[in-house]
């Protein structure tokens, strides 16, 4: 599943980044590595942007790009 498609309030594990893009990198230097928790925190009107937490932080992406982030599921979140 990719970053996406998580519900708000679910987390997950990335996985895997689509390739080695430009935009790839940059998800990268923002903390978007394999092995790093993140959870789904709300999604705009439409869908997009989506914000996530990361590291403790929060950070909006695209659906595009988040289309480009495997993760893994695990429970919901912590509120």
């Amino acid at each position: 599943m990719t970053l996406d498609e998580l519900k708000i309030g679910q987390r997950a594990i990335i996985t895997a980044l689509a390739d080695d893009s430009p935009l790839t990198q940059r998800l990268m230097t923002l903390g978007l590595l394999e092995g790093t928790p993140v959870a789904m925190i709300r999604r705009a009107l439409g869908g997009d942007p989506l914000e996530i937490d990361v590291m403790g932080y929060s950070l909006s992406l695209r659906r595009r790009e988040a289309r480009q982030i495997t993760v893994e599921t695990g429970g919901p979140a912590h509120a």
